[in-house]
């Protein structure tokens, strides 16, 4: 045991002062970050930003808060909107086109399309003055969706039923316990009509689309970037570094100094990314063999 215990104890005593001190150590880290390690950028002040909508759109805070800072501050003459979302929820996917509009208002916007732009990421980016995609990027999905399970079934075979009090004769509509009757089914097919006819109407005006041909690119098609483009949704087939050109030239900068998140920002984001891409390949790799 006492060999046991001396072959380990350096293990232990790593551990215990990762656990006693981890806080301490990232504490100074970004503090090193902050006053040690400036930016490579330094006195020349940043006059274009990437602005990315990336992942679900279930909550606008961030973006808006990006759009925002980057319509009030003089110094930003374009702004770039890098798009790799396979949508989200509509409301702050609106929210989120309504900013973009006001923001092309002061200063010209390119979104491009890195991976997916559909549903309601294409909605956010549509008031771009240019939408630019990827040759192998998704485009479109304009329509609306609500969905639920109906678990009434399973419930009736594990003995589970539902009791319910409610004011309001729509309150239960869009429930998940029962099968939905026809005038709670006829009020969310209306819900959707009016949201999808408000999504159709602002694609048909951002974008100069007859919105009398809408079957043509809306009704929820996705299209690969150059059908996008055939049917008018975006303006060209790209890449990266060329749409950063791109709004570059529409800026009229002279010299373009993109705006660059801080060093400790780009740290954390590194290490962050760098652990969730470890846990994918580990489990991954436990799956094949």
């Amino acid at each position: 045991m006492n060999f046991l215990k001396l072959l380990f104890s350096p293990i232990v005593a790593i551990f215990k002062f990762i656990n006693e001190y981890f806080k301490t150590m990232i504490f100074l880290l970004i503090l090193f970050l902050i006053f040690i390690y400036p930016d490579s950028k330094g006195v020349h002040t940043p006059n274009l930003v990437q602005i990315d909508i990336s992942g679900m759109i279930l909550d606008s805070q961030k973006t808006l808060k990006e759009i925002h800072e980057a319509t009030k501050d003089d110094h930003i003459k374009g702004v770039l909107l890098f798009i790799d979302s396979p949508g989200g929820a509509l409301a702050p996917s609106t929210e989120i086109a309504m900013a973009v509009k006001k923001l092309r208002a002061e200063k010209p916007v390119i979104a491009y399309a890195g991976g997916t732009m559909t549903s309601g990421s294409y909605y956010s980016g549509v008031n771009s003055n240019k939408i630019l995609a990827n040759p192998g990027s998704f485009i479109g999905s304009i329509g609306v969706i609500i969905q639920a399970p109906n678990i009434s079934e399973l419930a009736s075979k594990i003995g589970i039923s539902q009791q319910v009090v409610k004011a309001g004769e729509f309150k239960e509509v869009g429930t998940f316990a029962r099968e939905w009757s026809s005038i709670e089914r006829n009020e969310l097919e209306k819900l959707v009509k009016k949201s999808y006819d408000m999504f159709v109407k602002d694609v048909a005006t951002a974008r100069n689309l007859d919105i009398n041909k809408s079957l043509e690119w809306a009704n929820a098609r996705v299209f690969l970037a150059s059908d996008a483009k055939r049917v008018g949704l975006i303006d060209d087939v790209s890449d990266y570094y060329s749409a950063r050109k791109e709004i570059e030239s529409l800026s009229g900068v002279a010299t373009p100094v993109w705006k660059e998140k801080h060093a400790y920002e780009r740290a954390l984001e590194g290490i962050f990314k760098e652990g969730v891409n470890s846990l994918i390949n580990a489990v991954f790799t436990n799956k094949i063999r």
